[in-house]
């Protein structure tokens, strides 16, 4: 089947190409997308040193599926989910599929058995991978059952395929990683579209103080419809994050927050959570800051616990029904989060929409 695919050459560029995409073999599922989320793994990915068909975030109806595949039929709505698990290897027997050991989610920069299938995707005439073993900014693409997850009629298609990446991120990273607890307190720094999350799955977890912190002001704003309680607009003079701890402390009993999450992707703020927890409180990094970053030991003082979450913990068949649960309930926004819709010819200015932070969430609808 002919496809129309954003194609990325490894190299920092991208083109709308044709791609063919095969039949479902054994244990696949063909699935025509509908909506693709757009998120800065996806700016990322046009550097990963080889072609590769873009989007990781997605939701569509299944078109074929091949031998063996039970638990989804033709005509299905789904949402994908990047961390796919083999389900046999240690990590998987353990209920951690996010550290699938097989099909190595997270170790984009790596060749592994996970990517594509040799016969799944070509372009140009030869094999082309899937970004997340996935490639959902393409109008077909094919993937493994265990990446596919049915989603209810009501969830309209640009909100279902945000719950695939943005959302399950930081609603899990609270729900799954941190364990948040009611009446706690929690600050998220970044009211993008996983620190939003962090804010509504810290309210469903019944968080009492919800500290937003974010340079913009209309971030801030947008985040008490998240949940947010407070909000603090950051001083980019604060390195050392001084007066951003004292604001948070003057909001925490003098204490520090319980919980202190990062989602900025900005590789300065990668340990700034430390200096925002009280002692034995909780740190998390979230946005997936890849660099290299320097941190004075004393800020790990006293007990803190430092966590990188992975996907939010992501157990598809138990997170994405639960979120969804929660979304019929009125209890989570997703229609909201998304600030724009895109054809996929317009990827070019859903991406620059991103970078320049117009979007809590874009999304290219097909």
């Amino acid at each position: 089947m002919k496809a129309r695919a954003a194609v990325a050459d490894g190299a920092g560029f991208w083109s709308l190409e044709e791609v063919e995409v095969g039949a479902p073999g054994p244990g696949e599922v063909l699935v025509e997308m509908r909506a693709a989320g757009i998120c800065h793994t996806d700016h990322a990915s046009l550097c990963w040193g080889r072609p590769l068909v873009m989007g990781h975030e997605g939701a569509g109806v299944v078109l074929a599926v091949g031998e063996g595949v039970n638990a989804v039929s033709v005509g299905a709505r789904v949402v994908l989910n990047w961390a796919v698990p083999c389900g046999v290897c240690p990590q998987c027997g353990r209920g951690d599929a996010v550290l699938c050991e097989r099909t190595r989610p997270a170790r984009v920069l790596e060749r592994t058995e996970g990517h594509a299938r040799a016969e799944g995707t070509l372009w140009r005439g030869v094999p082309v991978e899937r970004s997340f073993n996935l490639g959902t900014l393409s109008t077909h693409t094919l993937v493994r059952a265990e990446a596919v997850t049915a989603i209810p009629e009501s969830v309209p298609w640009a909100s279902a395929c945000i719950v695939g990446c943005g959302v399950m991120t930081g609603f899990g990273s609270v729900v799954n990683a941190a364990k948040v607890t009611a009446g706690s307190s929690v600050v998220v720094l970044g009211c993008g579209g996983v620190g939003l999350n962090v804010l509504q799955g810290a309210r469903i977890a019944g968080a009492t103080v919800r500290i937003a912190v974010d340079a913009r002001k209309g971030a801030l704003e947008n985040a008490r419809r998240f949940g947010a309680t407070h909000g603090i607009l950051s001083d980019a003079g604060d390195v050392e994050f001084e007066g951003l701890m004292a604001q948070v402390q003057a909001l925490t009993g003098g204490r520090g927050a319980d919980y202190a999450f990062e989602a900025t992707s900005v590789p300065a703020l990668a340990f700034a959570p430390l200096r925002l927890v009280r002692d034995g409180g909780m740190a998390l990094q979230v946005s997936g800051i890849n660099d290299g970053v320097r941190v004075p030991m004393p800020w790990f003082m006293w007990n803190k616990t430092y966590v990188t979450p992975l996907y939010g913990g992501c157990v598809p068949g138990r997170d994405f029904p639960r979120i969804f649960g929660h979304y019929g309930r009125g209890e989570l926004l997703l229609d909201e989060l998304v600030t724009r819709t895109y054809r996929l010819e317009e990827l070019g200015a859903a991406m620059a929409d991103m970078l320049e932070g117009r979007n809590a969430k874009g999304v290219v609808v097909f």
